[in-house]
């Protein structure tokens, strides 16, 4: 009899990816997906702590299956991910939810499988939880399911410490991988025919300072002179540490995508000092027109967060005008979240919700408003997309330009994976719709 397993994911790409991962460990053991947690023999929640929504969603799910796993004794329940490597949180797991049969953190993932095997061997609960960061164990066995995109992990943890953050005490340090397994990797998904690769980390241009001696621009480098028609992105770049040499090799290699995400978080000086960014909006700005001193079309992303402790309406505006200088080509926009264990959340002067809720309005307001401008400057241009889906309710094919822009259109033959000239007829807000030329 098939043994069957469900992920549950939550956060940001780098969890997806950790998910795959998840998913290579069980496929290994001999377990196949299945789409529902009632037909499940094991279940894995990869939580995230990042906000308190996610945090919230995750223990409600969990909680859901008290009476699944009442049901069902054998089924083995595992959590994992940032939340169970937040302090104090296995103990309040422990007590909340003791139907959980595993728990596993986020500097021992790739541990999962002797963990199972101790909890099939009897052992009531299984709990490891590594404290400090070990060497990289390098992982060949992830389960790909976002075809034709890939995401390669450059580098473990981060250095920040930005106040409002809780990453570096969930994920650790930073640690870097040997360019030579990166380089090997990307080889190998290029060759299996993925057509578009993302570089990972929490912050990529920190890649190789802790010792390793090769900078993120000089692995990019290597990475983009791979053989084969492929894509190259990467993701997320800190503005205290993205430079010209960076942009340099982008500019040697077409391979790489005109598009860089880099957070600016807000507008305000005062702001940014006291989310301890090491930054200012002046060295922020700086960098775009750099980048767009090499390349023109350019287009940036960003993260905004809105209602920081002590942002003022002054601050705030700042932010509205930093934003209509570098023109985003989009925007992932949030209200200031507090979460224990920072020193945001111990600030003075926290924000009232309803002026965090007019702000975030404002800005959502603001930043659609650019998108939809950007998307209109698309009509009657040709691109080119990299097919990624296709939508069954619309019955059209879907898939990006480098600019991240979601083009749909029809094709009588399936066109997933492919690169496809698109001429646009149809702007909608962020989609585009086009005829195949």
């Amino acid at each position: 009899m098939e043994k069957k397993y469900k992920i549950i994911t939550y956060g940001c790409q780098m969890n997806v990816h950790e998910s795959e991962k998840i998913a290579g460990i069980l496929r290994r053991m001999g377990y196949e997906e299945t789409a529902t947690e009632d037909t499940a023999d094991i279940i894995v929640f990869n939580t995230c702590c990042i906000r308190e929504n996610a945090e919230n969603h995750a223990f409600g799910n969990i909680g859901a299956l008290k009476k699944l796993k009442r049901n069902n004794p054998n089924l083995i329940i595992a959590v994992g991910g940032c939340m169970t490597q937040e302090k104090g949180k296995t103990e309040i797991l422990k007590q909340k939810f003791p139907f959980i049969d595993i728990m596993f953190g986020t500097l021992n993932l790739e541990e999962l499988e002797e963990l199972i095997k101790e909890k099939q061997a009897g052992k009531k609960r299984v709990v490891r939880i590594r404290e400090t960061e070990g060497e990289i164990v390098e992982f060949d066995g992830a389960y790909r399911t976002s075809y034709p995109n890939a995401w390669v992990n450059i580098m473990y943890g981060c250095n920040n410490f930005c106040s409002y953050c809780i990453v570096p005490y969930v994920r650790g340090r930073e640690r870097s991988r040997k360019p030579e397994h990166i380089v090997a990797e990307v080889k190998k998904l290029v060759a299996e025919g993925y057509k578009e690769i993302t570089l990972l980390g929490q912050n990529v241009n920190s890649y190789g300072t802790d010792g390793l001696g090769v900078s993120f621009a000089e692995l990019l480098d290597a990475v983009a002179s791979i053989e084969g028609k492929f894509r190259l992105r990467f993701m997320t770049s800190h503005p205290k540490d993205f430079n010209e040499e960076i942009v340099k090799v982008m500019q040697k290699h077409r391979k790489i995508m005109r598009l860089v995400h880099l957070p600016v978080q807000s507008g305000s000086n005062e702001v940014l000092k006291n989310m301890n960014r090491r930054y200012t909006r002046e060295k922020y700005l700086a960098e775009i027109e750099m980048l767009r001193s090499y390349f023109p079309e350019a287009e940036v992303t960003t993260d905004i967060i809105v209602g920081f402790p002590g942002e003022t309406e002054e601050d705030y505006l700042l932010t509205e005008d930093l934003v209509k200088r570098v023109n985003y080509a989009s925007a992932f926009t949030f209200v200031y979240s507090k979460r224990q264990g920072t020193k945001a959340a111990a600030m003075e002067n926290q924000i009232p919700e309803e002026v965090q809720k007019d702000r975030i309005m404002r800005l959502v307001a603001l930043v659609n408003s650019l998108t939809r401008q950007k998307s209109e400057a698309y009509l009657g241009k040709t691109v080119e997309i990299l097919c990624e889906d296709y939508d069954e309710k619309k019955g059209l094919y879907l898939g990006r330009d480098e600019f991240g822009r979601m083009g749909y259109f029809k094709s009588e033959q399936n066109e997933i994976g492919n690169f496809v000239d698109l001429k646009i007829t149809e702007a909608n807000g962020i989609s585009l719709y086009g005829e195949k030329v």
